[in-house]
């Protein structure tokens, strides 16, 4: 190895970390977001909820054209089109939310959703692919460590740049006439533009960074062919190892929206406060850092990431039934505790999935990241079984079955259909 190859490989680290900060920017932003729609369109729960919606139907509609768009435009032009993409936008959002064009600001959120399609579809794989395959689940993890920082700063910018003294707004709306209802409304609505208008800047300069950065120009179908006999099978249905990992990734986003987006949820059903439980959802985010920390410090030394994986799971599983079997902050503790045990889990589901598939990378890539949209199904099914069972047997009948399917995948499923190709 030559000497300007570490120096490359770090800046290349740097570049991805980059990029996976942004994705957890945007993607943690709609929680704030829902508040801001609910009061600037003036809309009930139902309807505010269409932010999320449209953010994750984005992927399942639109990763697989995001992977014939890579095949065509290479891994740093994706990148950097990916950028350009959530630029368009995050303008497009700004611009409609000014105007309280609900519709349109909806619009402007699924094209953000598409951008962040196609960046995941080349990203994951790329830093997957950088260095072994078998590490792959460290520089992931270390990845999800740039990724939960953006979360945690993003509802912090969005609520002191637009949100602040949101709660006396509300009062204001809710005692005002018509006219001076209308006129707050739009003071409140026009708040946004000047954010998502820098957003869109800044995602502009960095697309322009990208393409003149020192990342490497990687082809995945090349990089991840070794050991790979996708040259003779015809069909990305003969890899039976990825639509299981496509499963798989689908139940961990189900279980991870689960207990970081349900957590508040889960305390109410206990009667806790709403000024306590509104923070429980930084409770899981802060021991997700703590479980990529913990990954980054044991894979490979001390484990496998199949063997982390299937620890993870186990302890998915014991979480979720200590949940079961205590009442309060202590079984809101286990909840938290979750983010432990899932932050490990897409570093490791994801470089699995995708080994010895060859010239099919690309798309089993773009599976797996239609493999998002199980946050929506399995929180919209606890929000919805809830109202009919008991909450904390609902979340547990939910979280313990994806985690034994986990536990399944990285013991067995991983391995199904690749003995040609070892």
């Amino acid at each position: 190895m030559s000497s300007d190859q570490p120096k490359s490989f770090v800046g290349s680290l740097a570049v991805t970390g980059l990029l996976f900060f942004i994705i957890g920017f945007f993607t943690w932003i709609n929680g704030p977001l829902i508040t801001f729609v609910k009061l600037a369109f003036d809309l009930d729960e139902v309807k505010a909820f269409f932010v999320v919606f449209v953010f994750y139907i984005s992927y399942f509609v639109l990763a697989l054209p995001a992977a014939a768009a890579l095949k065509l435009t290479g891994m740093k032009k994706g990148l950097a089109l990916s950028l350009v993409v959530m630029a368009v936008g995050a303008a497009m959002f700004g611009q409609f939310s000014t105007q309280r064009w609900y519709a349109g600001a909806l619009s402007g959120l699924f094209v953000i959703g598409g951008g962040l399609a196609l960046l995941q579809t080349a990203v994951n794989p790329y830093i997957s692919i950088l260095g072994p395959i078998e590490t792959a689940a460290r520089r992931i993890a270390l990845m999800g460590i740039c990724n939960k920082i953006a979360g945690i700063l993003a509802p912090i910018l969005i609520g002191s740049l637009v949100l602040h003294g949101i709660g006396d707004l509300s009062a204001q709306v809710a005692a005002a006439d018509a006219a001076t209802k209308e006129q707050l409304l739009n003071t409140f609505a026009a708040k946004i533009h000047g954010p998502y208008l820098v957003m869109a800047g800044v995602l502009v300069l960095v697309a322009i960074g990208i393409l003149f950065s020192p990342l490497p120009e990687l082809k995945p179908s090349e990089a991840n062919a070794e050991r790979s006999d996708s040259a003779a099978r015809g069909s990305i249905f003969q890899f039976p190892h990825l639509w299981l990992g496509v499963m798989c990734l689908f139940v961990y986003v189900g279980v991870e929206v689960l207990a970081g987006d349900a957590i508040g949820t889960y305390g109410n059903g206990f009667g806790l406060p709403l000024d306590e439980t509104k923070f429980f959802t930084s409770f899981t985010l802060g021991a997700m850092l703590l479980g990529y920390l913990a990954g980054l410090v044991a894979i490979p030394r001390l484990l496998s990431q199949q063997a982390y994986l299937a620890l993870s799971a186990t302890l998915g599983v014991l979480f979720a039934l200590g949940a079961l079997f205590t009442h309060g902050y202590v079984s809101v503790g286990f909840v938290a505790a979750l983010g432990f045990a899932n932050a490990m889990m897409w570093p490791a589901i994801f470089p699995l999935a995708i080994k010895s598939l060859g010239r099919f990378t690309e798309t089993g890539s773009a599976l797996l990241v239609m493999g998002i949209a199980g946050g929506a199904v399995v929180s919209q099914s606890f929000a919805i079984l809830k109202q009919h069972f008991d909450f904390q047997w609902v979340f547990a009948g939910l979280a313990v079955p994806c985690y034994l399917y986990i536990l399944f995948f990285a013991l067995r499923g991983h391995r199904v259909g690749q003995g040609a190709a070892r």
